[in-house]
């Protein structure tokens, strides 16, 4: 099973070759993983997955600390969001391997897969910055998510 988030594009996300700039793609999965990971302010709506509190003082921090991306297709501006698709390769003691698939508009006859990516998160205790264990309670929500790693197709 996928989360799927729509992530809106903004006109800044654009480089002079009229596409997504590439650090403008690792922001919308950004964007992307903290609408996923992040409770709901009240009166908001998030996904089942969003289990942790926003803020240095919640405690428990979301830092990367690795990422990698494969661009299959240059992203044009468009009003209608992204579809960023987003699964759990691997939950593992203090870390979570996500995934992340970016395609146009689900309402689209033609789906285009942009881009594809991998994040190794890392949970750590905002007052000691070292790694904390996964919650239970993450582990329960981000479990039904547990899906295959990406292969990507152009590694050497």
């Amino acid at each position: 099973m996928r989360l799927h988030l729509p992530i809106h594009l903004r006109w800044g996300d654009l480089d002079a070759f009229n596409h997504v700039n590439n650090t403008s793609m690792l922001k919308l999965l950004e964007e992307a993983r903290v609408r996923a990971f992040w409770r709901a302010a009240p009166g908001e709506e998030a996904p089942p997955t969003a289990v942790l509190d926003s803020g240095i003082d919640q405690g428990t921090l979301t830092l990367i600390a690795r990422q990698e991306i494969e661009y299959l297709a240059p992203v044009p501006y468009q009003r209608r969001p992204l579809d960023v698709q987003m699964w759990f390769a691997k939950i593992g003691g203090s870390s979570v391997e996500v995934c992340y698939e970016v395609f146009n508009d689900p309402t689209n006859a033609e789906r285009v897969l942009y881009a594809r990516s991998t994040a190794i998160i890392v949970l750590v205790d905002a007052q000691t910055g070292r790694p904390t264990r996964v919650a239970d309670e993450m582990r329960q929500v981000w479990a039904p998510y547990l899906g295959d790693p990406i292969t990507y197709a152009h590694r050497r």
